[in-house]
């Protein structure tokens, strides 16, 4: 089994953006799943205003990589497909919805974030994008 996510990688001097889900031990790269018919941008757009409460520059938006690995929280054959994107965005960022919790990680926050986002954190620093 197959978990569709679509991911919004926002670094600022060399932090990555992560959220906290009420009642979750993990920070996960906001995001989530598409729903019937929407395309990866529609999906990003709705998700990050409905977590972050922030408009992202559909014009700005540019896929940075796709990764998989074991679904945090799920049997071990479900697995999690993150399409990560980059864009510019309006507005302030602000826990909503289900998000409790909005952090700046470093790559020393690694084990603190789900599998998936481990192996994204892992090509972000051998890029030199995000900071020990």
């Amino acid at each position: 089994m197959m978990i569709d996510k679509i991911a919004w990688l926002h670094l600022h001097e060399g932090q990555l953006l992560s959220t906290r889900s009420r009642g979750k031990d993990r920070y996960y790269i906001p995001g989530g799943k598409r729903e019937a018919g929407e395309t990866d941008t529609q999906t990003l757009l709705r998700e990050i205003k409905e977590e972050l409460t922030v408009d992202l520059d559909p014009a700005s938006l540019h896929h940075e990589g796709t990764f998989e690995a074991p679904a945090h929280g799920h049997a071990a054959h479900v697995l999690v497909r993150m399409t990560c994107y980059g864009a510019r965005y309006r507005g302030q960022l602000q826990p909503a919805a289900e998000i409790e919790e909005v952090v700046w990680l470093r790559y020393r926050h690694r084990e603190q974030v789900s599998a998936v986002d481990q192996l994204i954190f892992d090509w972000l620093k051998e890029q030199g994008r995000l900071a020990d």
